[in-house]
């Protein structure tokens, strides 16, 4: 089964910003010969998440708020206090609950997403970064 794989960089703000990922990832596709298969989109870092969303303004807005309420931060985390200098141990708890990676189906070399369906990079950390995520298409 052939597999193809792809690396690039997005620079993130931190702070739960959202951007979306989805036409490098559809670019990437496109470039293999693989028709039919999977594709697993996942973010190198553990302060930061892949997810599949409705890219609505709204919608990234009520994100933040959704985690700021479930993990707020809070310099009393055991991260926090235990690793002088760090304050993004609630960052850390919300990319293990978010996860940092997603699969997708596809075939005759498009996504299988639905109509509203947008692949994002959740960026949770405390300060602006750069974020590699890797691609791999598996299939025939």
């Amino acid at each position: 089964m052939p597999v193809s794989t792809h690396n690039f960089s997005v620079m993130m703000q931190g702070h739960s910003q959202i951007e979306n990922i989805s036409e490098p990832v559809r670019r990437f596709l496109a470039s293999t010969s693989i028709q039919a298969g999977l594709v697993t989109i996942f973010v190198k870092h553990t302060t930061a998440s892949v997810l599949i969303i409705e890219d609505d303004p709204g919608l990234r807005a009520d994100t933040k708020t959704v985690w700021d309420s479930l993990i707020p931060a809070d310099p009393a985390w055991q991260h926090n206090t235990g690793n002088p200098g760090e304050n993004n141990g609630h960052s850390h708890l919300r990319g293990q609950i978010q996860g940092q990676s997603i699969t997708i189906p596809f075939a005759d070399n498009q996504l299988l997403l639905g109509t509203w369906q947008e692949i994002v990079v959740l960026d949770f950390d405390t300060r602006a970064r750069s974020r590699e995520i890797i691609v791999q298409v598996m299939g025939e």
